[in-house]
This record gives C-alpha cells, sequence and structure tokens, in this order.
C-alpha cells in the first residue's frame, strides 16, 4: 500500500482563483488574496500587485472579452509570496511606460517592480504570465 508524504514544512503554499474577464472579479481576486494573506507581513503589497495585474490583464489582454479570464495564483512559504496572474494574451509583451503626471493610468506596471524584489514575464501573445515575488521582512530578532 502507497501512503502520500508528508509536505515539507519549508515548501510553499500554493493556491489558485480563475476569474472571468470582468473589472469586479479584480475585486473579488484582491479579496481573496487578502484572506489568504491575512497576517503575512507582506499582504499589503500583495493586495495591490494582484490588483495593478488583474487590471492589466482586463484592460490590455484578450482576457477582457466577452470570453476572457484570467488566473491568479499565489504561492506562499512564512517568507516570500509569489503571485502570478495569466491572461488570455493578445497583446505585445507587457511594458514600462512613463506616464504623463496628469494621466490617471500607465504606472501599473512600474508600482508592481517598485513593490516586488522579481518580476518574471512569460508566455507569447497567445497568454502570458506575469509572476511578482515579494520578500517579507527580515524580524529585529533574526
Amino acid at each position: 500500500m502507497k501512503t502520500a508524504a508528508a509536505p515539507q514544512p519549508n515548501s510553499p503554499r500554493t493556491w489558485g482563483l480563475m476569474c472571468p474577464g470582468s473589472r469586479e472579479e479584480v475585486s473579488r481576486a484582491r479579496r481573496w488574496a487578502r484572506d489568504i494573506l491575512s497576517g503575512h507581513p507582506c499582504v499589503d503589497d500583495a493586495e495591490l500587485i494582484v490588483s495593478e495585474l488583474g487590471s492589466n490583464a482586463v484592460t490590455h489582454t484578450a482576457s477582457g472579452g466577452d470570453f476572457g479570464a484570467f488566473h491568479l495564483t499565489l504561492s506562499l512559504s512564512p517568507q516570500t509570496v509569489a503571485i502570478s496572474v495569466s491572461d488570455d494574451g493578445g497583446r505585445p509583451e507587457p511594458r514600462l511606460t512613463e506616464a504623463d503626471p496628469y494621466d490617471t493610468h500607465g504606472r501599473g506596471l512600474s508600482i508592481v517592480m517598485a513593490l516586488a524584489c522579481r518580476l518574471d514575464i512569460t508566455g507569447s501573445k497567445h497568454g502570458r504570465t506575469v509572476t511578482a515575488q515579494l520578500v517579507a521582512p527580515q524580524k529585529a530578532d533574526q
């Protein structure tokens, strides 16, 4: 008889959420992430990143179309949080833009890059995944 191996204490835990491609779903994704990360030192930054990446998927890709969707994945360990948003593609690779001071858009990826210690973009015009990694600040007693 085979038995399942016990999870390793330091291995990351992972959650996923599929969202229809509407603005309301970005709010739901943000609340879902906040609930999962409750008590984690990166919860506020992670919530903002989920909002920015989810909004970008709905606004700038086929995910925001009639039958579009985006997928949010959270991978959590005691010291790190990885936030991945996968979209339905249909647009060139995300890039940094220089927003005019009075523009209401154009700063999302810059905000994510300022908060994250690492940002990866993978995929093609058929679908991309943007992953931002956060590292919790070290406690004073460590």
